[in-house]
């Protein structure tokens, strides 16, 4: 009997156990960095339970707290952990609470994109924070980017007195029109998106226009400026070619919600999509944004009234930590604050699609 033979195999026996267990346990401890918990909240519209992340300070169990609402994306549900990551890191940086609602999933059913199920589960999930702890009633916010951004919108304009602000990053904000943008042969496009509203909508717009509408945040913006939430838009002026919204989309949205007067034309929307940087005739305002650096220069800024929008050199992507600071700044009630720091330090994330 060889002895070495037998010792070497159970040594490298061993050692395969302990390459098994430690690379199980990396992969079960990586959970553990995400700190939030998933409860399920009963829908006040169907009855059913849906899926929701939530985190709280201890503190909130007696000091009034900031709520953040974090959305997911266009094609992504509760499983898809990222965003709602970035978000609950930084509620927990400024101690604020944080809740994630799934809002019915991906957006290929007729319970998710923007539907009234869709729409009453985040204000549930809001309410079901509000009854557990104390939440500062005018300092409830809500961001989101893509498919988070056309529901943070939507939000806005369906529940106009639920939020004290929105950071909207590259949202889609008319459902007909992006149905058409995706069936175009273009970079970044793709008829999946269409296929999806489709089955969300239950046919195509000329078949149901109402229904795209209804999803649209552009039917319900009005409601939101009457109320003077503020909003801070911002895209990547290259999304609809490295991206999947155009960025004619975030514009639009500013248009519905900006003061009479400065609007940006249709025709300078075109030439942007078109050609990816700004025409001549259409003036920026000056900027001095710590958030934004050389690399991802600001192109395009105009505030009017309680709406900006920022076109950044990127893509399809969104600067939660600008997002945040502009949210920092609202109260529920009082004048909207532009204020910028000194000093910050910015970073654009890519958005899933």
């Amino acid at each position: 009997m060889n002895f070495r033979l037998i010792a070497a195999a159970v040594f490298a026996g061993v050692l395969g156990v302990e390459c098994m267990a430690q690379k199980t346990k990396k992969k079960s401890s990586e959970p553990q960095k995400w700190d939030a918990t998933l409860i399920q909240v009963k829908s006040s519209a169907d009855g059913t339970m849906q899926s929701c992340w939530y985190w709280v300070p201890e503190k909130a169990s007696k000091t009034a707290v900031p709520l953040i609402v974090g959305l997911h994306t266009w094609s992504a549900d509760y499983s898809q952990m990222n965003h709602y990551q970035t978000v609950q890191r930084e509620a927990k940086r400024r101690g604020w609470a944080f809740v994630g609602p799934n809002f019915r999933g991906k957006n290929s059913t007729p319970a998710g994109c923007g539907s009234d199920l869709a729409v009453q589960d985040i204000e549930d999930a809001v309410e079901h924070v509000k009854r557990s702890y104390k939440i500062d009633a005018d300092r409830v916010y809500i961001i989101g980017g893509s498919g988070g951004g056309h529901m943070t919108l939507l939000m806005l304009g369906k529940k106009p007195g639920l939020f004290a602000a929105g950071s909207a990053f590259c949202p889609i904000t008319d459902l007909a029109r992006w149905h058409a943008d995706s069936l175009l042969k273009h970079p970044g496009r793709g008829k999946g998106y269409a296929k999806m509203m489709e089955k969300a909508c239950g046919g195509i717009p000329s078949e149901k226009a109402e229904e795209y509408a209804k999803r649209s945040p552009l039917t319900w913006l009005a409601a939101a400026k009457a109320a003077k939430t503020p909003a801070y838009i911002a895209t990547g002026i290259h999304d609809g070619w490295t991206g999947s919204v155009p960025v004619g989309h975030a514009i639009r949205g500013f248009n519905a919600l900006c003061e009479k007067g400065a609007e940006i034309s249709e025709e300078h929307i075109a030439a942007i999509e078109e050609n990816r940087s700004i025409p001549a005739g259409l003036e920026s305002e000056k900027v001095d944004d710590p958030f934004y650096d050389a690399k991802r220069r600001i192109h395009f800024r105009r505030t009017s009234g309680n709406v900006r929008i920022t076109l950044f050199e990127g893509g399809h992507g969104g600067n939660f930590p600008a997002g945040f600071d502009f949210l920092s700044r609202q109260r529920r009630g009082a004048p909207v604050d532009w204020g910028l720091p000194q000093r910050a330090s910015g970073k654009v994330e890519a958005l899933s699609r």
